[in-house]
């Protein structure tokens, strides 16, 4: 009998660098990007800041060790008082699909953003070939149907 491991969620200043970093760039693989060192340090520097709380990530730690990580950028809006919460980036670990991370890591930035930090909703964008994602998406979410352009 397979028993479930437990998935403890860490604000990712309790992690190292290099656990992040790791799990960044297969994040970047997976997208088909190549973000430079130097955007990559910035990233890094932002997120574990203390003095910076509008913009914050955590890691899933499971096994003693980071294997997913999530990004999550406030911002006002002018449709509601309180701002919104983008979780930008969401990656697990190839090893560790499908055991309830991604879903963890997601709940944790609802709970996190809304009751601690008021905001008023969290969103997420997702490419529209990434069905593995959207069907985890779909049991957790709303689809709005907006569609994202870019210049």
């Amino acid at each position: 009998m397979h028993m479930r491991q437990e998935i403890i969620i860490q604000k990712l200043a309790e992690i190292k660098h290099e656990q992040w970093y790791e799990l960044w760039r297969a994040y970047q693989k997976f997208y088909q990007a190549d973000i430079p060192e130097m955007v990559s340090q910035n990233t890094w520097d932002k997120l574990t800041r203390a003095d910076a709380p509008h913009i914050y990530g955590f890691a899933a730690i499971m096994d003693h060790q980071p294997v997913g990580i999530v990004h999550v950028i406030e911002h006002d809006s002018c449709w509601t008082v309180k701002p919104y919460a983008y979780l930008q980036d969401l990656y697990t670990h190839e090893e560790y699909r499908g055991q309830g991370v991604a879903r963890q890591l997601i709940q944790h930035v609802y709970d996190y953003a809304v009751q601690r930090r008021q905001c008023d909703r969290v969103y997420w964008l997702t490419q529209q070939n990434n069905e593995n994602a959207q069907k985890l998406y779909d049991q957790v979410a709303k689809k709005t149907g907006f569609i994202q352009y870019r210049m």
